[in-house]
């Protein structure tokens, strides 16, 4: 009986011990998984902070060629701005910046705010920030707008190009 009583409970040891090796298995996989997502927010945040303040920079140099860059030229894709309402392509876009800011603008610039927030999925992400917009006319009035800006990014190749954004500004202001 003894032997017996030995013998059951090794197999009783043994499961345990199979136990916590799994256990600690999930745990490390788990582990594993939630630091590789958060490194790879960390990569995002860094990623469109960069894209979002050299969009910025683009549109603050007042050349509508400048932002270029930053947009996918699909016909059909739709950006909502300040003034008129919606664009329906990048040369629509480019075209209607031009003529409704950048004729009489001497001299502007656009700014992001700290509150930038980015959101992934695979190739497309959006961003959700405050921006500011400064602007001198030609003929020396000075305008400061507070934006709220929404972009939805679609990663082609190795760069990340808009699809869509909305620009708004808060009633009066």
């Amino acid at each position: 009986m003894t032997v017996r009583v030995a013998a059951t409970g090794s197999r009783s040891s043994e499961r345990w011990r199979w136990l916590l090796y799994v256990a600690m298995a999930f745990a490390g996989a788990l582990l594993t998984f939630v630091g590789a997502r958060a490194q790879q927010k960390a990569s995002d945040d860094a990623t469109f902070r960069k894209l979002i303040d050299g969009y910025c920079a683009a549109w603050s140099t007042g050349d509508a060629d400048a932002p270029a860059k930053f947009y996918a030229k699909d016909n059909g894709l739709v950006f909502y701005d300040l003034a008129p309402f919606a664009y329906h392509s990048w040369k629509e876009y480019h075209d209607g910046v031009q003529k409704e800011f950048f004729a009489n603008m001497a001299s502007g610039s656009l700014t992001a705010g700290k509150d930038l927030k980015v959101s992934r999925h695979g190739t497309v992400a959006w961003t959700v920030v405050s921006m500011h917009f400064s602007e001198k006319t030609k003929d020396g009035k000075s305008t400061e707008t507070e934006v709220r800006y929404t972009g939805i990014w679609e990663k082609r190749g190795p760069t990340w190009l808009l699809v869509h954004e909305h620009l708004s500004a808060p009633l009066g202001g």
